[in-house]
């Protein structure tokens, strides 16, 4: 017997019927002899329209200027999820099995007071732990929490992911099932390369680069936690037959289990890759080249919280300038330009040019560690094809190129083929 915590996002939730199916895998765990907690998310599209209501409603206030206390905004938008636990109590009941929903508070589940990005601060497992051990389904409302003062303090956007993560560490499970629409992880996305293989196991740092770097099956904060906590985390489909679900020659369902670097026998060199759309390049041409003007360029970017990632300087030729080429997230673009112009008097003299017509392809794999010229192997498939790298970043397990967004789909092809990903 297990003690298993299932997360079910908001399309395998998205109405009543699809809360039945949810219920059918919740009671074949049940049936197995296994201790069942559950995590839902709000119905497909409810957040969304939560949220409208908040914005519609803002702009009444008119002394205000529309904006809202994020504190009222965590109680309406909180209330999606207790819908769905509500609802998937109330069937898992019609099917014959106790089961009882539980609110954030109610466990309680403690974060810190940032309303609408909360961060979990502890969560006491006893009493669900209890519950569980009687044979009663706990149904969690996912995403959401009670801040320090006693407020509904929700976790952000895939907060659900996070809440599920947290759980399954609070109560000890032995594992924690994050059920969404697709059937596990895959060497890429499929939906660009045909050939791409469903992986059985991703170590927690490959798959935390994945969902950093683009791959969106899981929320990155999720798998932060998942690693630091040890929870072996494992993704399959909800929209598998719940009564027909097999199993492989370790006792598996279909799916990919995230595990602990020790727990996988034999790595590929390189395990998937991953690609985001969320870029945009900046360049700053002819700056003076001489000590601080980095921390210039790059200070009030950070004091403004803006991400930067990739960084390439090339001096010229006479070592009097350079040019500075670095990326942001694309919804900064703008932002970053206003800051780096109002700090131009510091910087020096010098151009800004900045494009979000640009696109980061990574190759990851806890493998790179000990093969070398991976990145040669890498290159070498791009440059077979045309395609131009305007800028580099490495790591021990990832290697991150830039290139111009119109190659997305033939660079993730060629590399997926360069490093033997496809399916034979």
């Amino acid at each position: 017997m297990a003690r298993l915590v299932l997360k079910f996002g908001g399309t395998s939730v998205a109405n009543v019927e699809r809360i039945r199916n949810v219920a059918r895998h919740v009671a074949r765990e049940v049936k197995a002899g296994h201790q069942v907690a559950v995590v839902v998310s709000a119905m497909s599209g409810v957040t969304n329209q939560l949220v409208a209501y908040v914005q519609d409603a803002a702009k009444t206030g008119e002394a205000k200027g529309g904006l809202f206390d994020q504190m009222e905004y965590d109680a309406v938008v909180a209330s999606g999820e207790q819908v769905t636990s509500g609802l998937l109590a109330i069937t898992l009941q019609s099917m014959g099995l106790p089961a009882r929903s539980f609110q954030g508070w109610q466990i309680p589940l403690e974060t810190d007071d940032a309303h609408g990005a909360a961060r979990i601060m502890d969560i006491d497992g006893a009493k669900l732990i209890e519950v569980m051990a009687a044979g009663e389904v706990a149904v969690i409302a996912g995403f959401q929490g009670i801040g320090p003062t006693g407020r509904i303090a929700t976790l952000g956007r895939g907060g659900s992911d996070t809440s599920a993560v947290a759980i399954a560490a609070a109560v000890s499970a032995d594992r924690c099932d994050i059920y969404t629409d697709v059937d596990g992880v895959y060497t890429t996305d499929p939906r660009i390369v045909s050939k791409a293989q469903r992986l059985e196991k991703v170590a927690f740092e490959e798959m935390l680069e994945m969902a950093s770097l683009g791959a969106k099956v899981l929320q990155v904060r999720s798998v932060e936690l998942a690693m630091v906590k040890k929870v072996r985390t494992f993704v399959r489909s909800s929209f598998d037959d719940p009564d027909s679900v097999g199993v492989d020659a370790h006792g598996n369902p279909p799916g990919t289990l995230i595990c602990d670097e020790d727990e996988i026998v034999e790595t590929q060199v390189v395990t998937g890759i991953a690609y985001s759309k969320d870029e945009a390049q900046i360049s700053l041409r002819r700056v003076a080249d001489k000590p601080g003007v980095a921390a210039r360029v790059f200070g009030p970017l950070a004091e403004a919280n803006i991400n930067v990632d990739m960084i390439v300087q090339n001096t010229s030729p006479d070592g009097s300038t350079t040019d500075i080429t670095f990326t942001v997230p694309a919804t900064d673009e703008a932002r970053a330009r206003a800051v780096l112009e109002a700090a131009q008097a510091d910087i020096g003299p010098t151009v800004i040019e900045s494009s979000a017509d640009v696109v980061k392809v990574s190759v990851i794999g806890i493998g790179m560690r000990s093969h070398a010229g991976v990145a040669s192997q890498a290159f070498t498939a791009l440059a077979a094809r045309g395609i131009n790298i305007r800028a580099i970043t490495t790591s021990e397990i990832k290697i991150s190129v830039l290139i111009d967004a119109a190659y997305t789909e033939l660079a993730v092809r060629a590399l997926h083929t360069a490093y033997g990903l496809d399916k034979a």
